[in-house]
């Protein structure tokens, strides 16, 4: 019985490996290939090349300088939001910690799109304080790029931070005290040194996903001619006549970069690792507040609460429900009207809202089999090829988005490929399920790890084969990651949009590729109303998984 698990799992094993070579490995290492060998030549200079001779090195140093200011803005907005979180009273309301997750959850190119309505010449901001029109028209500048990107990002940050800030124990303040040692001193002695670790993991983190962000560089970058490599490459991609040389170019250095940050941050959080957490029990000391410093404090959540989910989704839904743009926050100028046509029967709105439901209900059941069938073989990643699928399988959120795309474009549109699904529905799905697959195995494989092997063993001990094992044991435990991993890839997909613009068949629309289009066709109120309906329908879904897994622990 032990030998023909052994055998089985030896045959699961190695389809694993091939299903994650042709969907992740081969597609990225094409990018890498494409972008040094041309002519039956090799130039390994040649994304240098490219940015010399088409003046892309400034627009490389864009992006650098990007992710160092958002690393530098999300920390401001993080930090203190971590302190007033973990060593206050404030952190009482825990709930608070759901609400400011809705800016990371947000798509960045609608909260772009709400700052951009709210800052724009005769905005809301004008309409509010029309003495101040100098501040809405100095927004639209780098600082304001990297303000929305920072509010955007900083809860990932915050999270992390105030994690850490939580295990470390009171003890350590309090000795520091004895001796004489003022806040200042400790927080500069003791706090801020234990936190070096998350701290440097969650900027390298920002920084990445800053590095590798479309959607506010090509809505509030373009805006004001501010070019980073994302929206290059899409540019050469998506305009004629294509340039694929110089989309590879540009895609092998920004994969080099993000993958050299990765390393990085490994390395550095394994040398800045502290052990805080005991065999005793760990309390942290919390401060009393005086009355004007927890005023303060509640006047900086407040604020954050307002500059990152108020303005932009006051400015979506206000947009949506206005007859005119310019017609002023009247009771005469709201009208529904934009929602009734987005609704009616035949609008391309509603075609776009119903492609991007079947895109995203296929990618995430066949994203489910996939990643428990690569979870399973993964188990506790103790292995060489356990490690390596692990990894592997993880390339996708690793790496930005744009450039998996690229190499799926290579890759399936290749002219030695026997099965052309490019320019097809196929194509879309595929698409998503690599971008989104590592999150299912993420759930899965944090379910399995909760699963003791002497069940297993027990199972194969009654002469139950391997499906009955499954079925019976392993599926029931891991029905709480099938269930978040699948509503986390139906929830991004439904609003992915650079993987949409990129590989979309012609003239089919998602609701991501629709309220893009018609925001930068000037048809924003209909645009905005398809964003209120997208965000709407994620948060329900959302809400009503945790109400079936709530129930169905309750029946447990």
């Amino acid at each position: 019985m032990v030998n023909r698990f052994v055998s089985v799992r030896q045959v699961g094993m190695t389809v694993a490996l091939l299903l994650v070579a042709m969907l992740i490995v081969i597609p990225l290492f094409l990018i890498l290939f494409s972008s040094i060998y041309e002519n039956s030549s090799w130039n390994f200079l040649k994304p240098f090349e490219v940015i010399q001779s088409g003046g892309l090195a400034g627009i490389f140093l864009n992006s650098l300088l990007l992710g160092v200011l958002v690393v530098i803005g999300a920390t401001i907005f993080a930090f203190p939001l971590a302190f007033i979180m973990s060593k206050t009273d404030v952190g009482k309301y825990s709930k608070l910690d759901i609400v400011f997750m809705i800016p990371f959850m947000t798509p960045p190119y609608i909260g772009s799109m709400g700052w951009i309505l709210f800052m724009q010449p005769n905005g809301y901001f004008e309409q509010f304080f029309p003495m101040l029109k100098t501040v809405s028209s100095s927004f639209f500048s780098l600082g304001g790029m990297v303000l929305i990107m920072s509010l955007h990002l900083f809860p990932f940050l915050y999270f992390m931070l105030k994690n850490t800030l939580l295990q470390i124990g009171n003890s350590k303040e309090e000795a520091a005290a004895v001796h004489g040692g003022s806040f200042f001193y400790r927080l500069r002695k003791i706090i801020l040194p234990l936190l070096v670790s998350s701290y440097v993991m969650g900027a390298l983190l920002i920084f990445v996903k800053t590095i590798a962000e479309f959607g506010t560089p090509a809505t509030f970058g373009r805006r004001i001619g501010f070019h980073v490599l994302t929206s290059e490459i899409h540019k050469f991609i998506s305009s004629w006549p294509m340039d694929f040389s110089s989309a590879t170019a540009l895609s092998s250095l920004l994969l080099s970069a993000c993958m050299l940050i990765w390393y990085m941050q490994n390395v550095l959080n394994r040398k800045y690792s502290y052990a805080m957490v005991s065999g005793k029990g760990v309390k942290s000391k919390r401060y009393t507040l005086s009355i004007f410093t927890r005023v303060v404090a509640w006047m900086y959540v407040i604020g954050l609460l307002i500059v990152s989910i108020g303005i932009p989704y006051f400015s979506i839904l206000i947009a949506s429900l206005s007859k005119l743009r310019g017609g002023g926050l009247h009771v005469n100028n709201f009208t529904t009207s934009h929602y009734e046509a987005l609704f009616t029967i035949g609008s391309p709105g509603l075609e776009a809202l119903w492609n991007s439901f079947l895109f995203s209900l296929v990618t995430a059941i066949i994203a489910v089999m996939i990643g428990v069938f690569l979870a399973l073989m993964i188990r506790k990643g103790k292995k060489t090829s356990e490690k390596w699928l692990d990894m592997c399988g993880m390339l996708p959120n690793m790496v930005p988005g744009i450039v998996m795309v690229v190499g799926l474009i290579l890759f399936w549109n290749s002219p030695y490929m026997p099965l052309s699904i490019y320019n097809t529905p196929v194509m879309v799905i595929v698409t998503y399920v690599v971008l989104f697959l590592p999150y299912t195995v993420q759930y899965v494989k944090s379910s399995l790890g909760q699963i003791d092997d002497s069940l297993m063993q027990a199972g194969s001990v009654f002469s139950g084969n391997y499906i009955y094992i499954f079925r019976k044991i392993i599926l029931p435990l891991i029905i709480p990651g099938i269930l978040a991993g699948w509503a986390m890839t139906f929830t991004i997909s439904i609003r992915e949009l650079v993987a949409s613009l990129l590989v979309l068949p012609p003239s089919v629309e998602t609701s991501a590729t629709f309220i893009f289009a018609q925001f930068e066709q000037g048809e924003v109120s209909i645009g905005m109303a398809m964003a209120v309906v997208s965000v709407g329908l994620t948060t329900i879904c959302l809400l009503l998984l945790q109400h079936m897994e709530q129930k169905r622990k309750g029946v447990a």
